[in-house]
């Protein structure tokens, strides 16, 4: 070590999104977005941001890449899955709510909430500091769904008779070296045979819903968390909600070692910090000196 040289602390910054929601089938609700809790520029539902971690070498911490939830299959009423929570040592982001549908399929809760499906269906409600709500579905005769919840606001409303609701927005961090939006909620499915619209997707990954029969919804983005859009009329499938992603960013004087399991890059390091976006898998991780 040179002379004068003082150890950085290591202090550990993170984005963790849990994987999206799945649209529901039939005029569904769209799905949820991932839970979504960040410490730097913002985090999930409005809350003050997250505070980083203080971690130490040569120890194991447990990193899980949620998956997103199944699209609620088209040749019946079915809600969408929920997606799978996504872990950075003792921070955890629930999986985005599945959307609700027709004969009691109600959307899930989530760390944000399904969208409520045709007929009546109010939306599910997301998780403190992560999500916000699903929005409610059409309460009049028209078969429209609602839009799921995002990171950044709730499922949009249904104002019109004619207009599915859209997926709430997602929201927007640089932890990885450049501007994303992450977790955006899916859209409602509509009718076709009614000429309605369908709502599109949230910003940050939100899938669109469907006004056609007997296709599928558009899918949350992987590694974004976004949920997935509620399917049309007929036999119309939700839109499968994507996977999330965890980001870390922390002083260059460490490396990571281990991480069998999961799927990650470190790019070279900029501004005396390295930065280490995991994709997929679960494992663990430990940090060196280098």
């Amino acid at each position: 070590m040179r002379a004068g040289f003082v150890t950085p602390l290591l202090v550990v910054d993170y984005l963790v999104v849990a994987g999206g929601g799945g649209g529901a089938s039939r005029w569904g609700g769209g799905g949820g977005a991932g839970g979504l809790r960040c410490t730097v520029d913002a985090t999930g539902r409005g809350a003050a941001l997250e505070t980083p971690l203080t971690l130490s070498l040569s120890t194991n911490y447990t990193v899980t890449v949620g998956g997103g939830g199944t699209g609620g299959a088209g040749a019946a009423y079915n809600r969408g899955g929920s997606g799978t929570n996504s872990v950075f040592s003792t921070i955890t982001s629930t999986g985005g709510g599945g959307g609700g549908t027709g004969n009691s399929q109600t959307p899930s809760t989530g760390g944000s909430g399904g969208g409520g499906g045709f007929l009546n269906q109010n939306g599910a409600t997301g998780t403190t500091a992560q999500g916000y709500d699903g929005a409610n579905a059409a309460t009049t005769g028209a078969y429209l769904g609602g839009g799921g919840g995002g990171a950044g606001s709730n499922g949009g409303t249904i104002t019109t008779n004619t207009s599915a609701g859209n997926g709430g927005s997602g929201v927007t961090t640089t932890i990885s070296g450049s501007s994303t939006t992450y977790a955006g909620g899916g859209g409602g499915g509509a009718e076709n045979g009614a000429g309605d619209t369908a709502g599109t997707g949230g910003s940050g990954g939100g899938g669109n819903g469907s006004n056609l029969p007997n296709s599928t919804a558009g899918a949350g983005d992987n590694n974004k968390g976004g949920g997935g859009g509620g399917g049309g009329n007929d036999s119309g499938t939700g839109g499968g909600g994507g996977s999330g992603v965890v980001i870390i960013k922390y002083p260059d004087y460490y490396s990571i070692s281990g991480g069998s399991g999961l799927t990650f890059s470190t790019p070279a390091a900029s501004g005396g910090f390295k930065t280490t976006t995991f994709t997929a898998g679960t494992g663990t991780i430990s940090f060196v000196g280098i």
